[in-house]
């Protein structure tokens, strides 16, 4: 999976690289494309306008059926636009073939003589557009009397092209999207999977090894057991019973927590919601829990000052709330702990829960992820700290079936302070 994983990703990307670069070079080239197709046009409209003043003037000139000797020689030597067109016929000409081609471009023209004066021209023609003009000679190259030059000038749209290309321009930008953007949900699905397969077998490992101690020590403990010398002794049989049982106990809350949080995830939880006096459930878990922090030579302060702490919440996973919150201020600890929980009532009207500690402290981005199922904070020194990185995201859970919400502050090495901010109960 480690070399798998990197390879499709470089492979998927070379092929959107490859997918982009073929459809600009398409879009590239039918601009191009379009462009000479335009020039062509151009071209093509000067010659059908040569053709239509020579027939004109062939037409003008005999009024009937001639030979193909005697129509050039009076090309050759008498062909001109002078007597034979008016300014609006030549104009005409001009506009037939420029939309015989497919030319619908705003244009200017002028017809200049042997001297090079102007003898047609259109009305918005200025003699500042010989430079930019196409032109073509009307009179045959054999023509001895007269040299008569056609000048158009074509006003190019810039955005033209653009135009007539749109459609398939926006059809091309949309799926090239729709393949980034499924491009990059592709890669995105490969690391969350990625990431779910290391969260999996951490979950696994850790999960084997909290099992595992508890099943050692029942192991141990019915061995000796069945040992004559301990079969025969009361208090030795009532001891190791005792293991029995609480490691047993210890098993049953450790498999609870997983189901625990299968129900949280199929929202299979039901709360039991009753008038609950925070401070009380509070100080209750205190008592439970000051004993472990007594052990490590810390201290637990209750400063309860919310003048409304009455709250609608299950007792149970209200307690479970406080609990997960103080064991972690415990555990994660690399000093004697100090540990303060503290309420007050907001200006809200809420009641906020602020449990503070001097622990290890948390980066900015493992803030960000705490409360993911299964994530457990890199812990540096401190070894002993075990779990399945179900209990923050519990209580983030928990707190949100309340109605309430959940942040945490932290600085590396000072420690943390975790707000749990619950709606009140109404006073009557």
């Amino acid at each position: 999976m480690k070399r798998i994983f990197p390879l499709i990703v470089v492979l998927i990307t070379l092929s959107v690289i490859g997918i982009l670069f073929i459809q600009m070079s398409w879009i590239t080239n039918e601009i191009k494309l379009k462009k000479d197709e335009t020039q062509n046009g151009i071209e093509n409209a000067l010659n059908k306008t040569r053709d239509i003043l020579q027939s004109g003037f062939i037409y003008k000139n005999n009024q009937g059926y001639i030979t193909e000797e005697t129509k050039q020689f009076q090309l050759n030597q008498k062909f001109t636009l002078i007597g034979y067109f008016t300014n609006d016929e030549v104009k005409d000409a001009v506009e037939r073939s420029l939309r015989g081609n497919n030319i619908k471009n705003k244009y200017e023209f002028c017809v200049t003589n042997v001297f090079k004066n102007i003898i047609f021209q259109s009305d918005g023609f200025s003699v500042t557009e010989f430079g930019k003009a196409y032109s073509i000679e009307l009179s045959p190259k054999e023509s001895a009397i007269s040299k008569e030059t056609l000048f158009l000038v074509i006003h190019e749209d810039k955005n033209q092209i653009i135009r007539e290309m749109g459609g398939m321009i926006a059809a091309s930008i949309v799926f090239t999207c729709i393949i980034i953007l499924a491009f990059a949900v592709t890669v995105r699905t490969l690391f969350n999977q990625k990431k779910l397969s290391e969260i999996k077998s951490d979950f696994i490992n850790n999960m084997t090894h909290e099992l595992k101690t508890p099943l050692a020590t029942i192991s141990l403990a019915i061995d000796a057991l069945t040992n004559e010398k301990v079969i025969h002794d009361a208090e030795k049989v009532k001891l190791y019973s005792g293991m029995i049982k609480e490691e047993n106990k210890r098993m049953n809350k450790q498999v609870e927590k997983i189901l625990q949080a299968a129900r949280l995830e199929k929202e299979e939880i039901k709360l039991n919601l009753q008038d609950i006096d925070t401070h009380q459930a509070i100080s209750k878990v205190a008592d439970n829990i000051i004993l472990q922090v007594q052990e490590k030579n810390g201290s637990l302060q209750l400063r309860l000052n919310a003048h409304n702490h009455i709250i609608e919440a299950d007792e149970v996973h209200f307690s479970n709330i406080i609990f997960n919150l103080l064991d972690n201020a415990m555990k994660y600890s690399d000093k004697p702990p100090y540990i303060e929980v503290e309420t007050l009532n907001t200006h809200t009207g809420t009641l906020a829960i602020k449990i503070t500690d001097n622990g290890i402290g948390m980066d900015k981005e493992t803030q960000s992820r705490i409360f993911e199922r299964f994530f457990r904070a890199h812990t540096g020194n401190l070894h002993n700290v075990k779990g399945f990185g179900l209990g923050l995201s519990y209580v983030k859970a928990i707190v949100e079936a309340h109605n309430g919400k959940i942040k945490v502050e932290s600085t590396p090495g000072k420690g943390s302070i975790f707000t749990v901010i619950l709606p009140v109960k109404e006073s009557k």
